[in-house]
């Protein structure tokens, strides 16, 4: 087993917390990361020990925090996915950023790398969509294979002239 398939959700959370911390305030301290994930400073030092132990963070009680290259490593891992996550819930499926975040960080843990990958391109090509990007269409949904000599999706324009007859 590697260190990374030994992390807990909650070690990887605070190797997120540490490394956002540090990047918005040029350090990371225990309080800062007590308030960020809104545990208690005994926790926090629980799993600063942690983390030390495996050696992906420098801590010592009272300095400053930081992490290893091994710990740096993982973090962005970590926020990799979660960013991942979260562009797809707000750019295909529309889900506000607040709620994308949540649920971003409570799957964040559990998806494989495959996965986010292909959640990745398909965020890429919803985005470079010649269309300039997805509109849902009920019942169709978002991918169309039927590309016209154009490039665009037959589906969407007749969708879309059928709305414009409507009005």
């Amino acid at each position: 087993m590697t260190v990374a398939e030994e992390l807990s959700a909650s070690l990887e959370d605070y190797l997120e917390a540490i490394h956002h911390i540090a990047s918005e305030k040029g350090a990371s301290k225990a309080k800062d990361i007590a308030l960020r994930l809104k545990v208690r400073s005994s926790s926090v030092t629980g799993a600063l020990h942690a983390l030390a132990k495996r050696g992906l963070a420098n801590y010592a009680p009272y300095d400053l925090i930081t992490l290893t290259p091994e710990g740096e490593k993982l973090a962005l891992d970590v926020i990799h996915r979660h960013e991942a996550l979260r562009d797809f819930f707000i750019t295909v499926l529309s889900v506000d950023k607040t709620e994308a975040d949540d649920a971003a960080c409570k799957m964040e843990h559990s998806v494989s790398p495959e996965i986010i990958e292909r959640i990745v391109q398909f965020v890429k090509f919803v985005q470079t969509c010649p269309l300039g990007g997805a509109e849902w269409i009920e019942g169709k949904g978002f991918f169309c294979e039927h590309k016209d000599s154009e490039g665009g999706c037959p589906l969407y324009k007749e969708e879309k002239q059928d709305s414009s007859k409507e009005q």
